[in-house]
């Protein structure tokens, strides 16, 4: 088990990162005088400030941790992700989309649903969105928390008012007191200029990480053939259980082992649910209807500044795979070289009960067996390899063993992964002084940024479609102003209680995937009736609406995993699904998550539609202009250059995305 010590050099790099982003929280908040510069940076960034800022805002715990756990744990089939799931939703937004979003002069999603439709709707959405950012602003500080308990020298345990606290809860409720203090002070624009900053520091301090890790595997073909070994025999690493078996490439090729079928990919989806589940229903349902990221491009300056946004994103959106996926498959790459010492990192055990664990194995007699092992699994808390167990006993009654050598033997016994631990450990691997402190910044800064984004969001949307809209309508500006600076302070306490939720998931991807399944899936149908049908109805889009986010929460009551089942065939996680009755069995959360978020669109898209057509429009042709495609003028760029066309430009980068996903095939 390898330790990490940081040096001076390293404390210097972190040290000056935070003071540098609370600075940036402190210069700005001058300019904070009304309730839009604090919630919506009344609509001044230029292009290329909201574009990086559009991309560094998905850039939490969900891009870093996320991406790299399940590059380990599914393979290059996670760059899907981008390829499927994020580029042509990105462009569709800036081609399509924007121009409503923009034009309506919406302050927010939610507001422009309330344009289109009716409060209820509004409201509704506004609540579900509030929910979403929380989780996924708590998704970001549990990642962060955990690598600052792993990464910190210092071990703290202490009781106040009768609660006890250990290390990971003190570094929870320490950085987020650092992303209060700078959101608090400057807003949305405080916001969106950290963003850009934590978008460079991520790049600088994770492509040396890809490349140290790739040059130790000996490069991208003898990675390759690693994996192969992986895919056939996953159990060995922990990644799939005993008897489990793929072709060669499952961990290797993007689109060959999903078209093959469920059955043979890590993933266990198939052609419909990768298609339509991700890159259809949770893509658009994200990129296109999320206000998180669709508040950097409404602070752009102007119209074509707000389209270009997503354009601008995407192009580094598209080579992320390689900073962010790569690592994961180096390690898993790495755990079938015994020369290197490495393996995925194991569930978080404390060192109290490793110690426990230790004088258990101590005591243990080669002869008691499965019996020793049992007993040593019990103290763990966790599975663990029966073969490794008793070889670590058998060679302790040969030859005593120090407590750290039987420590260390442990650790490697834990059969279980925590996929969210990849990325820290190849950090600790391959970083020297200096280095390590850079990448260990980049780490915090995606944190940060992930959490400062969703709150962001999230004081926006309280404030604006739920406050003023329904609590407290027509109080003066700088009434609202203040309320949005307490709904912030509000925001980080609720985030940290999703964080406390989000540490039961081994694999944030997975959390939040589920998160949007029950919030972006269902609300992307109501939006593309909406926008593109105008026979669409307020009673129709709000029971739509409200039906769909219904049917994700029955789906996942019906349904879970086969990692999740008992002996009996009852779900043992009851956060993983299946607390009703388990209906149908999926062989992985990813592939729960998908089908789910299918389920819940056509649900939400069929009550949509089909109240629509039993109920009257409440709405004329006039009041939707702007607000429906086809009763709103098209918006004009012929006299742009054509590098700045959106149609042009999204063209472009589709064709790129395309040729992406044909030379990994």
């Amino acid at each position: 088990m390898q330790t990490i010590h940081l040096q001076w050099i390293d404390y210097t790099v972190l040290i000056a990162y935070v003071a540098f982003v609370i600075g940036i929280g402190w210069m700005l908040a001058r300019y904070m005088k009304t309730s839009a510069d604090f919630l919506t940076s009344a609509r001044s960034i230029p292009t290329w400030v909201t574009g990086l800022a559009f991309i560094s805002a998905n850039l939490g715990a969900l891009e870093l941790v996320g991406m790299a756990a399940s590059g380990a744990k599914y393979g290059i089939s996670t760059a899907h992700f981008y390829w499927v799931g994020a580029i042509p939703a990105m462009i569709f937004l800036a081609v399509f989309m924007m121009p409503f979003y923009y034009g309506s002069k919406a302050r927010s999603v939610p507001e422009y649903l309330n344009m289109r439709f009716d409060g209820r709707v509004r409201l509704l959405n506004s609540g579900a969105f509030a929910i979403m950012t929380i989780f996924a602003s708590g998704i970001s500080m549990n990642a962060l928390a955990k690598l600052l308990a792993n990464l910190l020298p210092w071990k703290l345990d202490f009781t106040v008012w009768g609660l006890h606290f250990q290390s990971y809860d003190a570094y929870l409720w320490i950085s987020s007191g650092v992303v209060l203090l700078y959101v608090l002070k400057g807003g949305l624009t405080s916001a969106i200029y950290t963003e850009v900053l934590q978008f460079f520091m991520i790049v600088l301090g994770f492509a040396p990480v890809v490349y140290l890790g790739m040059k130790d595997v000996g490069g991208w073909h003898a990675m390759n053939t690693s994996l192969q070994t992986v895919a056939v025999n996953p159990a060995a690493l922990y990644l799939k259980d005993a008897g489990t078996t793929y072709a060669t490439n499952a961990w290797t090729s993007a689109w060959q082992p999903v078209l093959a079928g469920s059955e043979h990919n890590p993933m266990g989806v198939d052609w419909f649910a990768m298609i339509f589940g991700l890159g259809f229903v949770l893509s658009f349902g994200y990129w296109c209807t999320n206000f998180l990221v669709v508040q950097r491009a409404m602070a752009a300056k102007n119209m074509t500044a707000a389209r270009n946004t997503p354009l601008v994103a995407s192009v580094p959106k598209m080579f992320f795979p390689f900073l962010v996926i790569v690592p994961g498959m180096i390690a898993a790459a790495l755990c079938t070289m015994p020369d290197k010492g490495y393996r995925i990192p194991p569930p978080i055990i404390s060192e109290a009960t490793y110690a426990k664990a230790v004088d258990v194995l101590k005591g243990a007699n080669p002869a008691d067996g499965a019996g020793a092992v049992k007993l040593v699994g019990d103290t763990l808390g966790k599975k663990v390899d029966a073969a490794r167990i008793n070889s670590l006993i058998a060679a302790n009654a040969a030859n005593k063993l120090s407590d750290v050598q039987i420590k260390q033997g442990i650790y490697n016994s834990v059969a279980e992964n925590d996929y969210d631990g990849v990325i820290l450990s190849l950090v600790k691997k391959y970083c020297p002084p200096g280095l390590l402190g850079l990448a260990l910044t980049a780490l915090l800064a995606s944190f940060m940024s992930g959490m400062a984004g969703n709150v962001t969001a999230f004081n926006t949307v309280f404030t604006y479609d739920i406050y003023q809209a329904f609590l407290a309508p027509g109080k003066s500006d700088k009434h609202y102003f203040l309320t949005g600076k307490v709904i912030t302070i509000v925001g980080i306490l609720l985030s940290i209680l999703a964080a406390y939720f989000a540490s039961m998931f081994n694999n944030c991807m997975d959390i939040i995937q589920l998160v949007f399944g029950f919030v972006n899936a269902p609300l992307f149908a109501t939006f593309l009736l909406g926008m593109f049908w105008k026979r669409t109805t307020a009673t129709g889009a709000f029971v739509g609406l409200f039906g769909g986010i219904l049917s994700s929460a029955l789906f996942h009551a019906l349904t879970t995993t086969s990692a999740n089942l008992d002996a009996a065939g009852h779900a043992v996680n009851m956060a993983k699904g299946g607390y009703l009755h388990v209906v149908q069995v999926f062989p992985s959360e990813m592939a729960q998550n998908f089908w789910l978020a299918a389920f819940a669109f056509i649900a939400c898209f069929i009550f949509t539609a089909g109240l629509s057509v039993l109920t009257a429009r409440t709405k004329s042709d006039a009041d939707l202009k702007g607000l429906v495609y086809s009763l709103t003028p098209r918006t004009v760029d012929h006299d742009l250059p054509v590098w700045q066309r959106p149609g042009v430009l999204g063209t472009i980068l589709l064709i790129v995305c395309i040729i992406l996903n044909f030379l990994f095939w």
